[in-house]
């Protein structure tokens, strides 16, 4: 695998190291973003290949093959893009011309170990065509002693090479308003607000199970919410009053149920910001959104009988009380609890906004 390749139209292209590259090379492993997802376990000769410009030869990053098993037809391949050379789909375009000189080379299989916090490198291979396989736990040792779970992504020789499809895609525009309030996908920044909000007791208390989250399980939580949202399992959001830009409150998407076309949503909210409506918005948004944008065809979710401003809140946000479910969900101190379920279909969403003429409700 020591030819040049090229990506058509990518303007990029795959060539051996040469010792004339070191000092461009050591610039680029300074860089933060290199050095916190850096492999501890990289063998020397993990980075095979430089990734240069077509026309310059200016080298922007680098990708080969680590921890190689050519008796079982597979391995794992690794790739950084330099600071410069990001977001121009330079690591797309050399994974892609990457592949195709290893399914040449005789391997079948090849696989990406990815940390949950680079959602960037996650984005990359999706695009390149690798699917999402799940969570190698302990998989590489870390800078702290300890080891890190890390997201596998494969792609077979005779997988398409179209991007990996997407159950839940980007927000447009990154973000979803209607002018009172503004849903925002959660991240790292968010770790300080998330633990104020789920340390309050009502908050517990409706929360599943009802016990208050560990400082670390809230910032991984934070930390991995991107990840979580590119393999389309939830869609965890902030609702930002408008005005103000305060958080306010968060509200969850949980696409448990693909095969089924059926989503879950949740929220909480701050006291502060109760009784203004905000969290019937956030919920109407997530909806027209879902309905709108990926291929669920029905939202369901649930309060406890005793939470009616839960309750008013779906209500008024379109949903219809559909079942009293016994003994549904864990509760405090080992006794189980009720819950009341609620719907939301496609239509029973666009016949309310047509007679209501598309206001919301300010309760």
């Amino acid at each position: 695998m020591d030819q040049d390749q090229w990506e058509q139209g990518s303007g990029i292209r795959l060539r051996e190291y040469r010792p004339a590259d070191a000092a461009v090379l050591a610039k680029a492993y300074e860089d933060p973003v290199y050095r916190r997802f850096a492999r501890a376990d990289a063998e020397p000769s993990a980075a095979n290949h430089v990734i240069a410009d077509e026309n310059t030869d200016e080298v922007l990053g680098a990708i080969g093959l680590n921890a190689a098993a050519p008796g079982r037809g597979q391995a794992e391949v690794t790739f950084w893009v330099a600071p410069w050379a990001r977001r121009r789909g330079v690591a797309t375009a050399a994974l892609r011309a990457f592949d195709r000189l290893a399914f040449g080379s005789g391997l079948e299989r090849l696989e990406l170990l990815i940390h949950w916090e680079n959602p960037a490198a996650q984005r990359v291979a999706m695009a390149a065509g690798y699917t999402r396989e799940g969570v190698r736990r302990g998989a590489v040792p870390n800078g702290a002693g300890g080891r890190d779970d890390m997201l596998v992504y494969t792609r077979l020789a005779g997988d398409p090479r179209e991007p990996a499809a997407r159950l839940l895609p980007d927000l447009p525009g990154g973000e979803l308003t209607d002018g009172v309030v503004t849903l925002r996908p959660l991240g790292e920044s968010d770790v300080d607000f998330y633990i104020e909000l789920h340390t309050l007791p009502d908050v517990i208390a409706t929360s599943v199970p009802p016990v208050p989250m560990p400082a670390d399980e809230i910032r991984r939580r934070c930390a991995r919410a991107e990840a979580q949202w590119l393999s389309g399992t939830r869609a965890d959001l902030i609702i930002i009053d408008a005005e103000t830009g305060t958080p306010a409150g968060e509200i969850g998407l949980y696409y448990q149920e693909p095969p089924l076309a059926q989503a879950m949503i949740g929220y909480s909210m701050l006291p502060a910001f109760r009784g203004r409506g905000l969290t019937t918005r956030a919920a109407q948004l997530v909806a027209l959104w879902a309905f709108a944008e990926t291929g669920i065809v029905r939202l369901i979710a649930g309060a406890l009988p005793t939470n009616i401003g839960s309750q008013r809140v779906l209500e008024k946000a379109g949903f219809q009380r559909e079942a009293y479910q016994r003994s549904r969900l864990p509760g405090q101190d080992g006794v189980r609890v009720d819950d009341v379920q609620y719907v939301l279909l496609a239509g029973d969403l666009l016949a309310q906004a047509s007679s209501a003429g598309g206001s919301h409700s300010e309760t």
